[in-house]
């Protein structure tokens, strides 16, 4: 599953940089993830580190419209990050 930030986003500047996808960028009015690269941190943290560290609750979510399993998430992970050592 790939996250969403909602419009509760007050761009605070904590999420992007701690995402280790870099899936996280500005978008027109607030932060956006984009579902290609997010993995929600499979593979780097035990839980997302972007809802850990956004002050506002419930406003980094599941995306509904881009739910996965882990062995998919796994599978983006080892596109993402390993696919130059192959």
């Amino acid at each position: 599953m790939a996250l969403l930030i909602t419009e509760k986003c007050t761009n605070c500047d904590m999420c992007e940089p701690e995402c280790p996808n870099q899936a996280i960028s500005m978008g027109e009015e607030i932060y956006v993830i984009d579902p290609a690269l997010c993995t929600e941190c499979v593979g780097h943290y035990e839980t997302p580190t972007c809802q850990k560290v956004c002050p506002i609750n419930h406003c980094i979510i599941t995306d509904p419209d881009h739910t996965e399993s882990d062995d998919v998430l796994w599978e983006r992970f080892a596109l993402l990050h390993h696919a130059d050592k192959l």
